[in-house]
């Protein structure tokens, strides 16, 4: 169930980085870096470095650059240790 959830939910930020870069280039309303960050610490913090790849985007933003790879890391520990065995 939880690789499920983890799927899901990886998509969904992947698509979110997605939308909001999109938004961006259309000066459109943006998606809230909070909202962002949300994803990321909830389990999608994968999908939002695929997305900041992907798209190039929040690729300059020292915060992003750092935290998410360090939530990637630390996501992938967690899911080692606690579902894996």
């Amino acid at each position: 169930m939880i690789y499920i959830y983890l799927l899901v939910i990886n998509v969904l930020a992947f698509w979110l980085m997605h939308h909001d870069k999109e938004a961006a280039k259309a000066g459109k309303w943006r998606t809230p870096e909070k909202r962002l960050w949300l994803f990321a610490v909830i389990g999608g913090a994968a999908g939002i470095w695929a997305g900041m790849i992907q798209f190039r985007h929040k690729t300059k933003h020292p915060s992003f650059q750092i935290g998410v790879p360090i939530l990637v890391l630390a996501e992938v520990f967690i899911v080692a240790r606690y579902f894996i065995g």
